[in-house]
């Protein structure tokens, strides 16, 4: 198959199960992240089914008689990789900006099919942050 219908056949199967998810759906991810008020569980089961469906592919693709070995978790984590400023700085804005708008950049680029302003001002703010990001740390 070609790899880029492969990959389109791809794209358009995980937006449409985001939308079936309802992830791309502001109010419904925010219930989710309101844990501590009226808490909406239902995209933890979500989470877990895909988990599951994971867990299970891996199984039957995967022979038997492989076994992980300690280089293939090396082609996964980077050793050197730290817990720094950058990446703290990072995780924050982009959980304030998910809590905020009940958007994350996958759910968000759905979201643009569906005319929804709010996916266009996250998107625009997003790529603001990219362009922002590649000025300040240039040449570092």
């Amino acid at each position: 198959m070609n790899l880029n219908l492969s990959a389109f056949i791809s794209g358009l199967i995980f937006g449409l199960g985001l939308v079936l998810a309802q992830m791309t759906n502001p109010e419904k991810v925010l219930g989710f992240l309101d844990v501590a008020g009226n808490w909406d569980p239902s995209l933890a089961l979500v989470m877990m089914g895909a988990l599951l469906t994971l867990g299970t592919l891996q199984r039957l693709i995967r022979k038997p008689s492989e076994q992980i070995q300690d280089t293939d978790l090396q082609t996964c984590v980077n050793p050197k990789a730290k817990i720094d400023t950058k990446l703290i700085t990072g995780s924050a804005i982009f959980g304030i900006g998910w809590g905020l708008s009940g958007f994350c950049p996958g759910p968000a680029l759905v979201s643009l099919t569906a005319g929804l302003t709010g996916a266009y001002v996250f998107v625009a703010a997003m790529f603001i942050g990219f362009l922002l990001f590649n000025i300040v740390h240039r040449g570092r």
